[in-house]
């Protein structure tokens, strides 16, 4: 076997990102819904032939789909009956490697000089999926079913022709179907598009040596990963999160992870975590590895991604957890949420033996607001999918990010011009949630609030969030940060939904507002050691008031001048 020389196999390895890259882009250029074209809820990546093994992800995809896109191709090549060039499978079930019923994948065969040699799959949040409330997040759901139309591995597409068939049933049970058959065109214009490049890659430089290239960034992704836990002292590490409730039963969920690292292994142990619960914020298994695998990423951004990558990570089966949902569990919010407070205690088990390279818990919820109902001027239905930016975590010698996307994955907030343009809806306010940033010597950074008010006809709301029970942990001292908050005001009267950051159905009228704030991250640090001059041009700013630069941080300000009074700041700091 040729030894593949250090330009050539980067080469190759760019080039298969790239070709995930592309289908990334075409999709996104191409969709119709919002929520993949402005806010990026897309994924796209090459697999194994017959493993079903990540080879790329392209770099613009969300993280979470790394691990849950390779289950659900797996699933299909067990399940595949007669394959040809030019089908493509359509699959939305949890159970077997999904997310919740809103991601849909579509999984193609690639085949090369007649021979079937990977496989092309690109995941796509669809706004509606049919189920109990329009936008799929149903708060209260009790079984899966109530959450939409559950899709096991079907060919939509033979050879190449949609199958009239299966997509009439697609479309007869969801909500605003006349919509979809433009997303579901550009879901597979993108896998085309990442045939073509694959091709063309594959003609340049030879089959035998891209196959060998593959082979060889796995196994140098492994090393890289057993590197960097090697400098890990070995140990038992514990970490704690809470999920603010399932929806249904108004008490915390808890996921309690053990995690041991011995050499250039961890091996990580959920076991403790609650059982299953009876709403939607159940985790399947592929979700509950995939969101291991992406809070280790963040802790080593530098290591590329495919299979190899996570080889050195051992996930044991959560059985008998609400992190290993089975059927009949409904799981709406185990993509969005539960991932998020998975990754936080990933986060919260290491931080204190790796401080340098961790930081404070991140807001840590997707703030899935879905708006649904027809609109009297346009004359048709609408389904609204909002999803929402908070504050980062502190960490060693920075302030977090303020209003940065989720722990999970780029996406961004849809641009309120472009919803106002498709809604009716107006957003009367957008702004910084100050006070939210969790104060430490490196303060998190701050959600934000928004208001949006209905314009005309009537509408029903439904939402699934998280940490309006619980802040964003802080850090080495650090304080949690401010909470996710929601309310509702209908006719003359304001709602706060019981479970705080879940509710459904929520019906309103033109003229009715809802109000969201979103969570701060965690503060880094003993929050008495952070510069005061920093906490004087932080109320400056407006980011927090007198009051509370005095409560959180003992920094006492002069009230004519706004400057520190270095006096009395020195000796409330100097008090036990």
């Amino acid at each position: 076997m040729t030894q593949i020389d250090p330009i050539t196999l980067s080469v190759i390895q760019n080039g298969l990102i790239q070709v995930c890259n592309e289908m990334d882009l075409a999709f996104v250029r191409a969709a119709f819904s919002p929520v993949i074209s402005e806010a990026l809820d897309r994924s796209d990546g090459i697999y194994g032939a017959e493993t079903g093994e990540l080879i790329a992800q392209g770099e613009l995809g969300l993280p979470v789909f790394v691990g849950t896109m390779q289950f659900s191709t797996q699933a299909v090549i067990e399940r595949a009956k007669n394959v040809r060039p030019g089908d493509i499978y359509i699959v939305n079930d949890p159970y077997l490697g999904g997310t919740h019923l809103m991601d849909v994948k579509f999984v193609k065969p690639f085949y090369y000089n007649g021979k079937l040699w990977s496989w092309l799959a690109n995941t796509g949040h669809w706004p509606d999926l049919g189920g109990s409330v329009p936008g799929g997040f149903s708060a209260n759901a009790t079984e899966v079913e109530q959450e939409g139309l559950r899709l096991p591995p079907v060919k939509l597409f033979k050879e190449g022709e949609l199958d009239p068939e299966i997509l009439s049933i697609i479309l007869s049970n969801i909500r605003i179907s006349d919509q979809r058959i433009g997303d579901i065109k550009a879901q597979a214009a993108a896998l085309k598009v990442g045939e073509d490049r694959l091709t063309a890659l594959l003609d340049k430089y030879g089959e035998e040596t891209v196959r060998q290239s593959i082979a060889e960034l796995k196994d140098r992704a492994e090393e890289q990963m057993r590197a960097k836990i090697r400098q890990i002292p070995d140990g038992q590490y514990q970490g704690q999160s809470f999920v603010d409730s399932d929806g249904v039963v108004d008490a915390p969920l808890e996921i309690n992870l053990d995690i041991e690292v011995k050499g250039e292994e961890m091996i990580f142990d959920l076991s403790r975590s609650s059982p299953p619960c009876m709403g939607p914020m159940n985790s399947v298994l592929a979700t509950t590895k995939s969101s291991i695998y992406l809070a280790v990423k963040h802790i080593f951004p530098d290591i590329p991604i495919n299979s190899g990558t996570f080889a050195p990570l051992i996930v044991h089966d959560p059985d008998g957890t609400f992190l290993y949902a089975k059927y009949p569990r409904p799981v709406s919010g185990c993509a969005a949420e539960v991932s998020q407070r998975i990754a936080e205690a990933v986060f919260n088990a290491l931080v204190d033996v790796m401080p340098t390279e961790l930081f404070a818990a991140p807001a840590g919820t997707s703030g899935n607001l879905a708006v649904g109902g027809y609109d009297t001027e346009k004359d048709k239905s609408y389904v609204m999918y909002v999803i929402s930016g908070g504050g980062y975590g502190g960490y060693l010698d920075s302030d977090g990010l303020t209003n940065g996307c989720s722990t999970i994955g780029i996406s961004k907030t849809t641009p309120i011009e472009v919803m106002e343009q498709y809604y009716p809806v107006l957003f009367e306010e957008y702004s910084l949630h100050e006070g939210s940033g969790g104060a430490g010597e490196f303060r998190g950074g701050f959600g934000i609030n928004y208001t949006l008010s209905l314009k005309r006809g009537e509408a029903r709301a439904s939402m699934v969030m998280d940490h309006g029970r619980y802040g964003p942990k802080g850090a080495l001292g650090g304080k949690d940060g401010g909470t996710n908050k929601v309310r509702v005001h209908a006719g003359d009267e304001d709602y706060i939904p019981p479970h705080l950051s879940k509710d459904q159905n929520i019906r309103i009228s033109a003229g009715d507002k809802i109000f969201i704030s979103t969570p701060g991250g965690g503060g880094y640090g003993n929050p008495y050691a952070r510069n005061p001059a920093k906490v004087a041009e932080d109320v400056d700013q407006g980011y927090y008031t007198p009051k509370q630069a005095l409560d959180l941080f003992r920094v006492a300000l002069d009230p004519q001048t706004g400057k520190v009074d270095e006096g009395a700041t020195a000796a409330l700091r100097a008090e036990p």
